[in-house]
């Protein structure tokens, strides 16, 4: 009388474990979702998509088959009355067992260490992608709970919304006014954190002309959830254009606006006509000790990194001259 519900038990728990794990994985496709992380829209993305499938195969060709004979060995040899499997307690070494399970191992880590690098090598966020086209760069900063966009070559800003020229690599040069975030939009590439005191750079490039969701992916507290943004790639010509709308039709961020917007607190998508000189380069420095100088190596290109000693040598002469 008591085994019975043991062993319906037994059975009903890996059958609801794997209904839910299926479940979990179609869900998403059925209700309208999309694996985005899989489904990229850049050279990046492609290349970081490529390593997860090769690491995932590779790692299959081993856990696979030993999941599939933990349960075979787990069925075959159950305690059971009339269990006929042959019993040998007494098996010790086996040559070819121990060749097999020792070289495929080795032959999929050496195989797996080798793609890793390589793609590693070639996924550094700071790399320049090469592309005919000129690369456009973009000023990121991570407030609380908001994103600044600065364009300085174009002279505008954006809170929240982010407008891209597809067909062309994208220089993003990171920063925090805030606790340290991470930006990241999935289609293009993986993420890089934003930190205070310190100018990261990423190259991002989308290939196709479209609508894709960029968020912060570090917890930052309350509003962490909300820090997120669209990415709207166009081509060159619908770029230049809204670029020109924005000059024409939106009010100039000056430094007691950027003050107020640095405050914790949400926002709307906002566009600004026009923004500080040296307003990225004052945010790197904004928490630079006396005597110290920020971190500009993680992943910074020399012309930010000269960008931002600048600016800490403006500082200190200005503080110089108050001083005299």
């Amino acid at each position: 009388m008591n085994k019975k519900p043991r062993s319906l038990t037994r059975i009903i728990i890996p059958v609801v474990l794997t209904l839910v794990t299926i479940a979990l994985i179609v869900w998403p496709m059925l209700a309208g979702g999309q694996y985005v992380v899989l489904d990229p829209k850049g050279p990046i993305g492609a290349s970081q998509r490529d390593l997860i499938v090769i690491s995932t195969i590779l790692c299959a060709v081993i856990i696979v088959p030993v999941l599939i004979l933990s349960a075979v060995i787990v069925w075959r040899y159950r305690d059971k009355p009339d269990n006929k499997a042959a019993y040998e307690p007494n098996w010790s070494h086996s040559t070819k067992a121990e060749a097999i399970w020792w070289t495929v191992p080795i032959i999929i880590i050496g195989i797996l260490a080798i793609v890793t690098i390589r793609y590693t090598y070639d996924l550094e966020p700071s790399k320049p992608l090469a592309h005919e086209k000129a690369p456009i760069t973009i000023q990121v900063s991570s407030l609380d709970w908001k994103w600044l966009f600065m364009y300085p070559e174009q002279g505008i800003a954006t809170v929240n919304t982010l407008n891209i020229p597809a067909d062309r690599p994208v220089k993003f040069e990171l920063t925090a006014d805030s606790p340290m975030n991470s930006f990241w939009i999935p289609q293009l590439g993986g993420q890089i954190y934003t930190m205070s005191g310190m100018a990261m750079t990423l190259y991002l490039q989308a290939d196709h002309e479209g609508k894709y969701w960029g968020s912060g992916a570090n917890f930052t507290g309350e509003h962490f959830g909300e820090m997120r943004f669209d990415v709207n790639a166009t081509s060159d010509e619908d770029f230049d254009k809204w670029v020109a709308e924005v000059k024409q039709s939106s009010q100039e961020l000056t430094t007691e606006g950027y003050k107020a917007l640095a405050e914790p607190g949400t926002s709307n998508v906002a566009y600004y006509s026009a923004f500080p000189e040296g307003l990225f380069q004052n945010i790197v420095t904004k928490y630079v000790v006396d005597g110290q100088s920020a971190h500009s190596k993680h992943g910074t290109s020399s012309e930010a990194s000269g960008a931002i000693q600048n600016a800490i040598d403006t500082s200190n002469k200005d503080e110089d001259k108050s001083a005299n």
